[in-house]
């Protein structure tokens, strides 16, 4: 279709859409949420029988204008927005967020046996299925999760639940999950104030619980561990690690790791000692051995993973090796390296070489190496991000069970970016 072409189509139904979401702007400020429900069911769903005749209209001269369902996936999310921009912020119609969410599920086989309606109803359902299998559906039933998460919900209970339920567990990857290209400005904004919140409530839980568990520690030292039970904890451990695993990664990722220094010791240590007129050549060596786990004693670093990431970094922009480093050859380099170690995108979701370090140095120590990557380049964070945020995408139908790996993975970097760009000071732990 010529750019002249779609052009055309779009000036004929951007009035048409604006005249839908003007609607629903209008009704959400006066319909009740089941109300709202019943509308969008009878407008897109059922496809007559809608109460104004002029929103009917323009929604089937939207259908019948041969609109792309691309086109069509983000009209319905931003319909959907509409509402939920509304409802979300009171307790009492939080639960129509379900109910919205359960309107289209309940759709699919109902849309799948149309046969006998017009063709533009059959049209209709095509698109609204199309849209159910959408990235933006997918990343609108992540947002319903997030924000309706329970105040209490036992996650090691649900186990065998897919591990798109964890996803309000992991504040880093909301940008990336629950966004999609055509979120407006203001879910932006909205995911971003979640987003923070979710954050900070993690932080402070971490912090009160590590300091709880060490004031135990420290009297049952002095007394008995009979005398220590006294004091059990009032604050749930907020990670699903236990306390061995949780306090392993927080000794890890604050601690001191090599010697008398912590990661972010090794990684302040090394950007000073690189030098603005260092080759680029140079500052891979340098790089190859900052990054490479001394302390970690197995034949896999030795024998394969040291060897595959000398010659990621050999093969990482070597046309520029005899260039001065540069912060740009930095974040280059780094974005390479979390392609190697995490994975490379969507389209390509190959992960073996992380598998592989999970499978042989254990989650914690395979984050480390993440973490040392961030802490000298903390604009690849996003990017890092990013990466995890396409496995979670990959996994996110398997059961928790069938990905422990993925989930140890994923709370220990919850763990690591609070401790290392997080607002609460755990220096204590060391």
């Amino acid at each position: 279709m010529n750019n002249n072409l779609v052009n055309s189509l779009h000036r004929a139904t951007a009035l048409e859409e604006q005249t839908i979401y003007d609607h629903l702007l209008s009704r959400v400020e006066i319909d009740e949420p089941y109300q709202l429900i019943e509308r969008l069911n009878l407008l897109f769903i059922e496809g007559s029988g809608y109460p104004d005749v002029e929103i009917s209209r323009a929604l089937n001269k939207l259908v019948i204008s041969k609109l792309e369902a691309q086109d069509f996936n983000h009209i319905l999310n931003r319909c959907c927005y509409i509402l939920i921009n509304r409802w979300h912020t009171s307790p009492q119609r939080k639960a129509a967020i379900n109910k919205l969410i359960q309107l289209f599920d309940d759709s699919i086989p109902k849309i799948r046996k149309v046969y006998s309606y017009s063709k533009t109803v059959r049209q209709l359902g095509d698109l609204v299925y199309e849209f159910t299998k959408s990235e933006q559906y997918l990343a609108l039933k992540r947002f319903v999760a997030v924000i309706n998460q329970p105040t209490e919900l036992d996650y090691k209970a649900q186990s065998s639940e897919p591990l798109r339920i964890l996803i309000p567990r992991y504040p880093y990857l909301y940008k990336h999950c629950l966004l999609s290209e055509d979120s407006s400005y203001e879910h932006q904004q909205m995911i971003q104030q979640i987003q923070a919140q979710k954050q900070r409530k993690f932080e402070l839980d971490l912090s009160q619980y590590a300091a709880h568990q060490i004031r135990l520690a420290t009297i049952a030292r002095r007394t008995s561990i009979e005398e220590a039970k006294k004091f059990a904890s009032p604050i749930p451990n907020p990670t699903l690690l236990n306390n061995r695993e949780l306090f392993a990664a927080l000794k890890q990722f604050v601690g001191k790791v090599e010697g008398s220094q912590s990661y972010r010791d090794l990684a302040q240590n090394f950007m000073a000692q690189t030098q603005p007129n260092q080759s680029f050549r140079s500052f891979k060596e340098s790089l190859y051995e900052y990054i490479t786990p001394t302390s970690i004693d197995s034949s896999y670093i030795r024998n394969q993973f040291n060897d595959k990431l000398y010659k990621l970094l050999q093969n990482t922009i070597p046309h520029s090796d005899d260039e001065n480093f540069s912060e740009f050859l930095l974040l280059r380099t780094c974005n390479q390296m979390l392609n190697f170690l995490v994975v490379e995108s969507s389209q390509k979701p190959n992960h073996f070489v992380f598998i592989d370090l999970i499978a042989n140095v254990g989650p914690t120590m395979t984050v480390g190496l993440l973490l040392k990557i961030v802490l000298i380049c903390r604009k690849v964070k996003p990017y890092l991000e990013k990466r995890f945020a396409i496995l979670f995408n990959h996994y996110e139908s398997c059961s928790q069970d069938g990905v422990l790996w993925l989930v140890k993975v994923l709370e220990n970097l919850n763990v690591a970016l609070s401790a290392n760009f997080g607002g609460v000071d755990l220096s204590f732990i060391q």
